[in-house]
């Protein structure tokens, strides 16, 4: 039905652990964010020995998920260093034969309707890579930056309106988004033919403190069983990415959530993860 992976630096640092927790799942493969303390665009040198690790347990990569356009909107520097970032992870998507590298629409500072012809003008430069070089950009609804629930979603991408441009569904991000929109059905009814890639993770809006709050998958606000059933559906076969976020022991600040590097956000990642894994195998089984 789906193909399933879980993001590397949601299990360890160390993509040998990552990669034999992915088997004891009997998973497809792995979604490349940080590695040994390396954001995905840094690990171009190491690309022979990430490639070893995924062969030796049979992994595929499901994405590359970049920090593409994790960036100030208003800053020509970050600009030009962030079309590094994309060409750099394109270059690993193509040594480890995905097609799909994750972006983002710049970090909000305002509303998508007031800067959406700005926002596309800066994509220009981005979509002639693309194209040249053959790849998706897949674009996550974040609500910490200009694209943040389903609606955004779908009208940033009918205004871009390129075949080198689709999204990555994230239903649990969609909780976090000050709109209300509700996931599944309303936020995905808006994207549901324009997703190439699907991220898995579970919250409710309130939580103990009367703040969103990252739990355990399938045990927060998101309609899962609604949603895989609508995608089984609409004929979707690529792949859920499990990105956990939630902590069994102590939950991860917001900033280091929104910036995800190096231990401190992969700690007791392995054990969170395990426990939401089995709770998605066990639903879709269901299913």
């Amino acid at each position: 039905m789906f193909k399933l992976s879980v993001f590397t630096d949601e299990v360890s640092q160390d993509l040998e652990v990552a990669s034999k927790f992915a088997k004891s799942f009997n998973l497809n493969g792995v979604e490349i964010r940080n590695v040994w303390g390396k954001p995905p665009q840094d690990l171009l040198k190491e690309l022979n020995r990430v490639k070893r690790i995924l062969a030796r347990y049979k992994l595929e990569v499901s994405a590359i998920a970049s920090p593409f356009f994790k960036a100030d909107l208003k800053n020509p520097e970050e600009y030009t260093k962030h079309l590094e970032i994309l060409e750099k992870s394109i270059s690993l998507a193509k040594g480890l034969d995905t097609k799909i590298v994750r972006g983002f629409t710049f970090w909000r500072n305002g509303t998508l309707d007031e800067y959406i012809d700005e926002i596309a003008e800066k994509f220009q430069k981005p979509l002639e890579i693309l194209e040249k070089e053959g790849i998706i950009l897949a674009i996550e609804n974040e609500p910490s930056t200009f694209v943040g629930n389903g609606r955004e979603l779908a009208q940033f991408l009918n205004r871009i309106d390129s075949k080198n441009v689709g999204a990555v569904w994230d239903p649990g991000n969609d909780i976090w988004d000050p709109s209300g929109e509700i996931p599944y059905p309303d936020g995905y009814n808006y994207v549901s033919r324009k997703i190439v890639h699907v991220h898995i993770k579970d919250g409710v809006r309130k939580g103990a403190e009367g703040k969103y709050q990252y739990t355990a998958f399938g045990e927060g606000e998101v309609d899962y069983r609604g949603q895989f059933k609508a995608l089984k559906k609409d004929g979707y076969s690529g792949y859920l990415s499990l990105e956990t976020h939630w902590r069994l022991k102590k939950p991860l600040p917001k900033d280091v959530l929104i910036r995800p590097v190096g231990d401190e956000f992969s700690a007791f990642a392995e054990e969170s993860s395990r426990i939401c894994m089995e709770n998605l195998q066990a639903m879709l089984r269901k299913i």
